[in-house]
């Protein structure tokens, strides 16, 4: 695996800090592990609801477990707030287990990062809500969201 610089670099701007966010949403909305590890060092911490890992292979082992729980895994990320290295980031995904129930997943992330704009520190809250099929609002095929696809504040979330 790669420790390449990972463009936008701190410190952040408004327009870097959304560049940034972006880019994490699209690796997660692959649901490729190893593709999503490479945006955080080789020795991130992370806090996931109550597990903390450390590494990209733990990064991977849990995302891997994640996606294979998660099925039809759609997400949306927004900045709330940045500072030079650090990012607050609110999102939402929408998901459904393997006996078919659906859920939206709401949560806030502390981002720290690096010089080389790979993530040192991820810190996650997550709740989750159970949802019928009907009241789902992310319908776009799986993978990238559509640039014309409302956001979170657009869609009153």
């Amino acid at each position: 695996m790669t420790d390449e610089a990972r463009p936008p670099l701190p410190p952040f701007t408004p327009e870097t800090a959304a560049k940034k966010a972006r880019a994490a949403e699209d690796a997660w909305n692959s649901r490729d592990p190893a593709k999503v590890s490479l945006a955080y060092t080789p020795d991130c911490v992370w806090r996931n609801r109550t597990e903390v890992l450390q590494g990209r292979d733990e990064i991977v082992g849990f995302l891997t477990r994640k996606w294979a729980k998660e099925l039809d895994y759609r997400l949306i990320k927004e900045v709330w707030g940045f500072r030079e290295t650090r990012m607050a980031v609110r999102f939402a995904y929408e998901s459904r287990d393997p006996d078919g129930a659906w859920f939206r997943s709401f949560g806030n992330e502390l981002w720290e990062f690096d010089a080389r704009g790979l993530m040192s520190r991820r810190i996650a809250s997550i709740n989750d809500l159970a949802i019928a099929e009907h009241e789902r609002l992310y319908r776009w095929p799986l993978g990238r969201r559509p640039d014309d696809h409302p956001g979170l504040s657009e869609l009153g979330l």
